[in-house]
């Protein structure tokens, strides 16, 4: 199966946050307080894959309340943060939603999204990754971890089905 069949059959989406929707970097404040960027445009394709009937989950080791809030408003619902197993978490979805993982995109950049990347049905990672994931991904988007790799892959899915723009 070629690279554009495999996004082609996606219908659940999980991205990781530091390194993916996150350049992977923080700002600390003299308050102890970590700043995060994130891109808007990436906002908007998850605010257009949850309207056209994407489900859309994040996992990640972060805590930040503020990252809660971002993902909150774009409409993100199974939003898990600060859990370091990630794997126990993706069988957990996979258990509630009753997934296809064949149907799942993974987007991960770093070790701790290794084991979840090998059984999904697309694993894919940002230009930027470690090494390691560079490797498993059978995508790797042309564009950094927090500016624009998750837009990258929603819009790919959505283009093949004729869902990104109304015509």
């Amino acid at each position: 199966m070629n690279h554009l069949e495999l996004f082609g059959q996606i219908e659940v989406f999980i991205f990781d946050i530091d390194g993916v929707m996150t350049n992977n970097k923080v700002l600390v404040m003299e308050n102890g307080e970590l700043l995060r960027s994130m891109d808007v445009r990436d906002g908007y394709a998850i605010r257009k894959a949850i309207e056209a009937g994407y489900q859309i989950a994040v996992i990640s080791g972060g805590k930040s309340e503020g990252v809660r809030k971002r993902l909150e408003s774009l409409g993100i619902t199974d939003i898990y943060l600060g859990r370091l197993d990630k794997l126990d978490v993706f069988k957990e979805l996979m258990s509630i939603y009753d997934w296809n993982a064949q149907k799942v995109l993974y987007m991960g950049d770093d070790i701790p999204d290794y084991s979840v990347m090998c059984r999904v049905g697309l694993p894919t990672c940002p230009r930027d990754a470690v090494p390691e994931i560079i490797q498993i991904a059978l995508y790797v988007s042309p564009f950094f971890g927090g500016s624009g790799c998750v837009r990258d892959v929603i819009e790919k899915v959505m283009r093949l089905k004729h869902q990104w723009v109304e015509e």
